[in-house]
């Protein structure tokens, strides 16, 4: 049954966290944050966002010993921000979170896009079925459909679905 359960916990996973170095960010949606803002990726963006990758992976290890809060950590992210072409790390992170979206709908093995939400839904379903899940586990697998489903945006653009695809392997072995 856990294995079942995998696909679920790497969707709720991707739909509620940041990607890799980013997750101090605000990709990660909970009740008392506002929604992502999301805007209309351009390949420019989708790109440089790949391209800062080793860039924000080299600052991986301050992160998770200062968070981002310290002046010279945000100095940092705006830097490497401006190196790839964005104004500064805000705008980076809301094309992070904005591909982010995307990614957590596409199906790692075939590519596919299905609407995240649609997808907790259902699983949500045949969890609530499920009589082999004890009941404790049960309750809390069910609290974090229901809180994913609830803090989760549907995709605004559909045209970054197509631009995040077709980029997809490239912000996959970026983020790795």
């Amino acid at each position: 049954m856990r294995h079942a359960l995998q696909p679920v916990a790497f969707l709720i996973a991707g739909l509620t966290l940041s990607f890799s170095v980013l997750t101090t960010s605000a990709v990660a949606q909970g009740r008392d944050e506002p929604p992502i803002e999301q805007i209309k990726l351009t390949e420019t963006q989708v790109m440089n966002f790949i391209a800062a990758q080793p860039d924000l992976a080299r600052l991986a290890g301050k992160l998770e010993d200062a968070g981002d809060g310290t002046p010279a950590i945000k100095a940092e992210l705006d830097a490497i921000a401006r190196k790839h072409s964005f104004s500064d790390f805000a705008e980076l992170d809301d094309v992070a979170a904005n591909i982010s979206i995307v990614m957590a709908g596409l199906n790692p093995d075939t590519g596919e896009f299905s609407d995240p939400i649609d997808l907790m839904k259902h699983e949500l379903e045949n969890v609530k079925r499920d009589k082999s899940i004890p009941g404790e586990e049960k309750k809390h697998i069910v609290a974090e459909l229901i809180e994913a489903i609830e803090t989760s945006a549907a995709v605004v653009h559909p045209q970054n679905i197509r631009l995040v695809k077709a980029h997809r392997k490239a912000i996959d072995k970026a983020l790795e």
